[in-house]
């Protein structure tokens, strides 16, 4: 690979020196040779003789064109032959062309006939590049021609792409049935296709100063995929983002952070309704049997802990300080905790660049950097970690454990998961509050909680992502382990900026935040409410085994809508084998409907329920059940509750375990149901079909990503 970097390397070096902003079509195909990327083959034949031989080795039909700089206008002076098909009829064109030329300017300089191969139909797909303020370099594809601007049906991945990377983007875009052929027309190939998609994001990885590129269109056929036009453009002053750090150096500092053995309050209080005095209440209430400094220019103690004017005047190790002092005043405590070297910072404080003070913002980055000290915030509610009982915060105290750890850029998002954590009993092992993200961020995050033992799913609502790249690589590699759910806000921005290329000016913001979420593996949330329910029910399932899934319903009407919600959320319904049908015909009334949902029907006793819900956890073919559940006299909510958990008991111990979630519904009896069944490890939901099958849907989308189905 070496030489073609010199021959781009060469030709980069060229543009620069002339100060221009793009390359030329000539030097366009220079780099694409050099890459192996293919385009139309041409040359320049002296004579008729190698022009035909030319000819056939480009394959028939090619276009033939005048070289002359005294001929500007080729198809006027007769100078232009289109379709060639045979040898015999190059040779007889190129004296054709001669000919003409002669007759238009009988001095005109001519330096040969140029042989080009002529493009055939096939179909016409755009490959492009593009570079992001937060990803980097993207690769992107998507149809060509003109339907592309109108549909922006283009999809995009981080450069360099894989192969499978390349391969499923062919299936990423919404027309990708064209590509397979459809009326006749014929299927494209696919590896040439994916070929040029990785050839294209191994270039712009090599230079990081080609920051868009265009091959449009590109045909692609059943033999092969030829990029008949080329648009590169370069900035040679672009440079990537740098390395993030190297993820054990984060993961010792994250957890002094997260898990430390004594904390400071800078700005600790006596007096209520302050937020030091928060701070410190919560850090004595919640439990936390570490070391508690309150730090104060007067005070000798408070709260019973005894008071310190500065960090540096205690005497043991401090691993946090939490900042809870006016943000003029952060930048001079913070040298303090860098003179006592603390590694971590928790900035309460708001007032720096969300409110118009990025200097101030600047100036304590600074001073983490200079230290070393990670900063968490600024303008942030604090954090929870449970395990360590440690609530540095000025929110309320909190103290349901579990395994969940969250995240939020916004304190009122912050304070919406303490609520529905609580109230829905889910446990949680952290809340975290990012804010201005001046240091630490998401992927900071990752690299703590994939190592931790008390977490087994991180979810993350965010506005933006600082660097989306170092981001996606720490995704890829914990969501293999553990779930992650990321709640995007902001999906409506305009985003676009005005671009020079095709592929620059269809990159919708959003649409590459989903691509590379879905290439990292990260399960995306639609709301809030979503972010919370999969936190909530995601690890209460089991990983299922296969994608057949079957439904078991009560009532007709939830099955069709359960159905609906299961196309909606990617899940397979099973088609029924004939035996499994008969089967389960045993159990029913013979006017429930057969097939995939069952229809035990409304007026079925227990026992109805138990049997068939038996069997559809025994038999090995289905993979996972969704119930639904009709509240009547004959079963009552909270019997059909208590028979289904034992039944799922009962099966388990015999080996059959499978994510079941349910349906419920009913009159209010079934809010007190579901909350049973959740209680017992079936994610049920009164007066919903869709949030059970969307959390058994992203249940599915993790254990795809993570290679585990």
């Amino acid at each position: 690979m070496s030489n073609s970097k010199d021959v781009v390397r060469k030709v980069l070096d060229q543009v620069k020196a002339d100060n221009r902003a793009s390359l030329t079509a000539p030097e366009g195909k220079l780099v694409c040779d050099a890459y192996g990327i293919p385009v139309p083959k041409e040359g320049v034949a002296k004579s008729a003789g190698e022009a035909g031989k030319m000819a056939s080795s480009m394959g028939f039909p090619v276009v033939m064109k005048i070289v002359s700089p005294d001929i500007l206008h080729k198809t006027e002076a007769g100078g232009v032959i289109v379709g060639v098909k045979t040898a015999q009829d190059a040779e007889k064109a190129y004296e054709t062309i001669l000919g003409n030329a002669r007759k238009y300017k009988a001095d005109a300089k001519i330096e040969g006939i140029q042989v080009q191969q002529m493009l055939a139909g096939g179909t016409e797909v755009i490959v492009g590049s593009i570079t992001d303020g937060s990803f980097g370099k993207l690769v992107a594809f998507g149809l060509g021609g003109v339907l592309v601007e109108v549909l922006k049906d283009i999809t995009f991945r981080l450069a360099p792409a894989t192969k499978e990377d390349a391969l499923s983007m062919l299936d990423g875009i919404q027309a990708h049935e064209i590509l397979k052929g459809v009326r006749g027309g014929e299927p494209v190939n696919r590896t040439a296709l994916a070929d040029v998609i990785v050839k294209v994001s191994q270039l712009v990885t090599d230079f990081p100063e080609i920051v868009e590129l265009d091959l449009n269109p590109v045909f692609a056929t059943a033999r092969d995929a030829i990029a008949a036009d080329v648009r590169i453009v370069v900035d040679f002053a672009y440079k990537p983002k740098p390395k993030p750090r190297p993820t054990e150096e984060i993961v010792a500092a994250m957890s002094r952070i997260m898990q430390p053995k004594a904390v400071a309050v800078v700005g600790a209080s006596a007096e209520d309704g302050k937020i030091g005095n928060s701070v410190m209440k919560n850090l004595i209430n919640g439990g936390y049997k570490g070391d508690i400094y309150p730090i104060h220019p007067k005070a000798a103690e408070i709260l019973g802990y005894k008071a310190y004017k500065s960090v540096k005047d205690v005497p043991g190790v401090i691993d946090t300080a939490v900042f809870a002092i006016p943000a003029k005043f952060v930048a001079a405590a913070l040298i303090e905790c860098g003179e006592k070297k603390i590694p971590g910072a928790v900035l309460i404080p708001s007032g720096f660049a969300e409110a118009g003070a990025p200097e101030l913002q600047a100036e304590i980055v600074e001073v983490g950097k200079k230290y070393d000290i990670r900063l968490m915030g600024p303008n942030i509610y604090g954090f929870y970690y449970t395990p360590a009982n440690l609530c540095a915060t000025f929110c309320t105290a909190y103290d349901v454990k579990g395994h969940a750890a969250l995240s939020s850029q916004s304190g009122g998002i912050g304070m919406a998961i303490i609520g529905f954590s609580r109230s829905a009993k889910m446990g949680v092992s952290a809340i975290v509050g990012l804010g201005n993200k001046s240091d630490i961020d998401e992927d900071d995050l990752l690299a703590f909680f994939e190592q931790d033992p008390n977490t087994s799913i991180i979810a993350q609502h965010c506005e933006d992502l600082k660097d989306g790249r170092a981001f996606a690589e720490a995704a890829k590699r914990v969501s293999k382990k553990k779930p992650v759910v990321v709640l995007k806000a902001g999906r409506t921005s305009a985003g676009a900026k005005a671009a020079s290329s095709h592929t620059g000016a269809l990159a919708g913001n959003d649409k590459i935040y989903e691509d590379v979420l879905a290439q990292s593996g990260v399960i995306r949330a639609r709301s809030l409410r979503q972010l919370l329910e999969f936190a909530r029910g995601v690890p209460v399932l089991p990983t299922p085994k296969g994608e057949n899934v079957l439904i078991i319903t009560g009532a007709g009407g939830s099955g069709v809508l359960l159905s609906d919600s299961c196309v909606d959320n990617g899940l397979s319904l099973m088609s029924m084998p004939p035996d499994l049908d008969a089967a389960f015909r045993k159990f029913i009334p013979p006017f429930g409907a057969a097939g995939n949902p069952v229809d035990i029907t409304g007026g079925e006793p227990p026992i109805t329920y138990v049997n068939t819900v038996k069997l559809g956890l025994s038999d090995e073919r289905i993979h996972s059940l969704i119930l639904g559940y009709w509240h009547t006299i004959v079963t009552p909510p909270m019997v059909f509750a208590r028979n289904m958990v034992e039944v799922k008991k009962e099966m388990e111990a015999k080996g059959f375990v499978k994510p079941i979630v349910a349906s419920l519904a009913g009159d209010v009896e079934v809010e007190e149901a579901a909350e049973y069944l959740y209680q017992n490890g079936i994610p049920a939901y009164a007066y919903s079909t869709e949030l059970p099958v969307e959390v058994l849907g992203a249940k599915y989308k993790w254990a795809r990503g993570a290679g585990l189905l």
